[in-house]
């Protein structure tokens, strides 16, 4: 029980050699795969009205879709989703699978298709998802978000921009496909169309601003000569032939009133040999009699060169201002503080009113998460109110409480390249909370808007999404199947090892990704072996190994594969120890405490899952095993007849069913016996094997059908269990295939001629087993000719959810037709096979299939 893996077993054609996947992404520029995404993706973005987008590829192992290009939607707040399960509960993951397009327009929408979406994103916007194809075959789904209280798109508009994006990017995809290391003419079209790596981010396009203008400068500070570019002549509002090239000339076009600064700059490059952002304002254009004054304000930067020892030049550039620096002057004087996040919610700038209020100089802000700086800010309620104003692109305001006590308000307006705040002192009402919404007076231009969740949206997902699907999770081997498919995408993990406790002994009950044998030494190993999994178990905490080296210190004679991190977690279900749940990761990987404090919850459970999978299981099997017992064990050998059944169980647990089929010798020939009593329960069992054993006595003791068929039917009105059955008698002589038949309640058989050609037998029939005491049954006769195949069966095999019986007779019927084979196995597997192909059907079947042959033996 230590842990490690092989590499991932994906679904690649044989024989097709895997990809460089590196070198896909970063060996030469023209063939990285999120290149041929990035514009599409853009475009979708802006052909729907949306806000932001994204494009999951299918993993190498095919388990999980991995988050490859994404545009206008922070990395952070997506990062619980960058690796999903193929099987999750999510409306991108339902897209891959059913290769449909979903349009979701808002959190209602989402709430009763993907409840555990919203339960991990209760926030409302509308998104939509688009398969994304490439020779037919699904490699990814593109997903587009857009507010759902601005003005939106219209459904069809989203899809048609959805339709366009996807067919660009098959086009781009195949393109890069067909450029990979590797491939040949044989290949599939999609080969290669996977990825692995993390997000690439992709910025929108940004409005059309105002560029900044900037000229060089020259200016000869023994002589006060100045010279310049272009560039800087326009920003001083001159013509180079109207320049006189000194200061006197410079201060010309300079305001009176910044004069001192231009003179200040002087006294800079003197002192210091540096001019560092000297700013003033300069005419706009030339001075004309009665012209209204214009300025524009720019600033001076630069350093001093020494041509010769004498000379001091200083080189610099003449920066204009008018949209920068006046912004931020402006911000200055507001009374409030004035922030502003970039769009992965790092800080770019704040006021000085700000960092006042926060507490912190805009040093130590700048680059960083506001809650990562300010430890005061880390309340999760606080980072879900950024969460909410990104993904709904709306404001949203909330109290703070900082740590003097003082209450601060904070409103958020966001944009899809980032967002502005504002912070001020406020006052609280009574029985405030930080993290709630700003009442109306403290801010009446920021209504309260988002909801406020105080978990983690990443571990809650999982868990949410984990709950949800053991709780569909009947059989241990359910849980187990779950448990792989929902942990090793949801973390990266690439090998699972479920080991369950038994008589004081470890033993496997599921695992995915080790090396071939790699678990066998470890096998049935006691509760005292020296063993991470044993002492996760015994100890009943959690053990964490981000490193070979720590495994190895801890356990130094463990055996170890080639994985490099592990996680061993202890299975409890109500203080009952389960077993072990292993993990292991190819690459280094980082335990946070939010992920230890998911696994240790998902490994809860589990267990719980778990235990109640092994009642089941124990229940099923003494359940099957009744059931099985009162059917028959063989059938009897009869000569000129070939006969062979199939009984499949469709219910669960303790709820077997009624079905039942019989092969009796009687004194005439043979009796084919076909029946289903309603309801699947312990009691429908029972009266299954008591009318099984009667029409089994009567027809032995050589009553005719219809008497046999008639005296059960007053047996079981005579039992009164309020519960009816279905039957179908038939009595064949082998030696003439003549045969007469009797049917109460059931579905009419099937035959198939010589020739090929089938039919259903349309018998004269009476009410159900159990109906009424005195009913009549009328009696049928036919003749089979030889190489002909009699098919009876119970309801189960034909009823079909949403359709009529009457469609799956016909689909039994037209493979009986056509499943020309000489063996009845092969034929009744077949018939199941082709009945049973759509969904696993929940009732019970049973199937009774004769081939008349008078030349051959039974």
């Amino acid at each position: 029980m230590g842990g490690a893996a092989a590499a991932p077993r994906g679904e690649r054609p044989a024989g097709l050699p895997v990809p460089d996947a590196e070198e896909g992404r970063t060996g030469r520029g023209e063939a990285r795969i999120e290149d041929a995404l990035a514009d599409p993706v853009v475009k979708a973005v802006r052909d729907t009205g949306g806000y932001g987008g994204a494009v999951y590829l299918r993993s190498h192992d095919r388990r999980s879709l991995v988050l490859c290009v994404m545009s206008g939607v922070p990395r952070s707040l997506l990062k619980p989703w960058w690796r999903i399960p193929v099987s999750g509960a999510l409306p991108m993951c339902e897209t891959f699978r059913s290769g449909e397009t979903q349009y979701l327009p808002d959190e209602r929408a989402t709430m009763l298709r993907f409840p555990q979406f919203t339960a991990a994103l209760p926030y409302s916007f509308a998104h939509a998802y688009q398969p994304v194809r490439v020779g037919g075959e699904t490699v990814g789904v593109l997903a587009v978000l857009c507010s759902s209280s601005r003005e939106p798109a219209g459904e069809e508009e989203v899809r048609e921009g959805l339709r366009r994006a996807g067919r660009d990017m098959e086009e781009r995809l195949a393109e890069y496909a067909r450029g990979l290391p590797g491939r040949t003419d044989a290949d599939a079209v999609a080969y290669g169309i996977e990825y692995d790596d993390q997000p690439v981010s992709v910025r929108l396009p940004t409005p059309p601003a105002q560029a900044v203008a900037i000229g060089m400068i020259e200016w000869d500070l023994a002589g006060d000569r100045w010279s310049g570019d272009d560039d800087a002549l326009e920003l001083l509002g001159v013509s180079r032939e109207e320049f006189g090239g000194t200061m006197a000339a410079v201060e010309e076009r300079v305001s009176p009133d910044d004069l001192y600064e231009l003179r200040a700059a002087r006294r800079d490059a003197e002192d210091t040999g540096q001019i560092r952002g000297r700013h003033f304002r300069v005419l706009e254009e030339p001075r004309d009699e009665g012209e209204r004054v214009h300025y524009r304000p720019v600033e001076l930067w630069g350093h001093v060169v020494r041509a010769r020892s004498s000379d001091r030049l200083l080189v610099g550039a003449l920066i204009d201002v008018a949209g920068g620096v006046t912004a931020a002057e402006a911000a200055e004087r507001l009374p409030d503080g004035l922030f502003s996040l970039d769009q992965d919610g790092r800080v770019i700038y704040a006021n000085r009113r700000c960092q006042d209020l926060l507490g912190s100089d805009l040093e130590r802000l700048l680059g960083h998460y506001p809650w990562q700086v300010l430890t005061w800010l880390r309340d999760p309620a606080y980072e879900d109110r950024y969460r909410a104003a990104m993904l709904t692109q709306q404001p949203v305001s909330y109290l703070v409480r900082d740590p003097d006590g003082v209450w601060l308000g904070f409103v958020l307006y966001p944009g899809v390249h980032g967002l502005t705040g504002r912070v001020f002192r406020t006052t609280a009402p009574a029985g405030a909370e930080p993290g709630r919404a700003l009442p109306p007076s403290s801010e009446p231009a920021a209504p309260p808007t988002g909801l406020v969740t105080t978990a983690r949206a990443g571990a809650l997902y999982h868990v949410v999404q984990m709950a949800s699907v053991l709780t569909e999770s009947v059989t241990v081997r359910d849980v187990c199947r779950a448990v792989s498919e929902q942990l090793l995408p949801a973390f990266g993990a690439q090998e699972v090892a479920l080991y369950s406790v038994r008589d004081g002994r470890m033993y496997l009950l599921w695992e995915d990704g080790y090396p071939q044998h790699f678990l066998d030494p470890f096998e049935g190993v006691s509760l005292e072996a020296d063993l991470p999994g044993v002492h996760a178990l015994t100890t009943r905490l959690p053990l964490f190994f981000e490193s070979p080296e720590e495994l190895v210190g801890a356990y130094p004679r463990l055996a170890l594969d080639p994985m490099t991190s592990w996680a061993f977690l202890p299975l409890i279900a109500s203080g009952h120890p389960v077993g072990s749940c292993i993990l292991g990761w190819n690459t280094p990987h980082r335990f946070t405490a939010e992920e230890r404090s998911a696994l240790t919850a998902l490994a809860g459970l589990t267990a719980q899952a778990m235990e109640r999978a092994r009642l089941y299981d124990a229940e099923s099997a003494v359940a099957r095993g009744l059931q099985e017992g009162l059917l028959p064990h063989r059938l009897p050998t009869v000569d000129r007849l070939r006969v062979t059944a199939r009984y499949l169980p469709g219910t669960k647990g303790m709820d077997i069913g009624g079905d039942w089929y019989d092969v009796i010798r009687t004194g005439r020939g043979v009796a084919l016996v076909i029946g289903d009593v309603e309801g699947h329960s312990v009691g429908a069992a029972a009266v299954m094997g008591q009318l099984r054993s009667a029409v089994h006595s009567f027809a032995a003791s050589g009553r005719p059908p219809q008497e046999v068929v008639t005296h059960t039917n007053q047996l079981l009105a005579e039992l009164e269990t309020d519960i009816f059955a279905t039957c179908c008698y038939i009595e064949l002589d082998p030696a003439t295939g003549h045969a007469r038949a009797v049917r109460a309640g059931h579905p009419p058989p099937l035959l198939r001629h010589p020739d090929g050609s089938a039919e259903i037998l349309e018998l004269p029939g009476g009410v159900l087993l159990g109906v009424q005491p005195d009913a009549d049954y009328p009696v049928a006769e036919f003749t089979l000719e030889p190489g002909s195949v009699l098919a009876l069966y119970t309801d189960g095999l034909v009823e079909v959810p949403g359709s009529d019986i009457a469609t799956g007779i016909e689909t039994v019927l037209s493979c009986l037709a056509v499943s020309r084979t000489d063996s009845m196995e092969e034929l009744a597997d077949r018939i199941l096979g082709a009945a049973r192909r759509a969904e696993d059907r929940p009732d019970d079947v049973a199937l009774l299939l004769t081939a008349y042959d008078p030349a051959g033996a039974g």
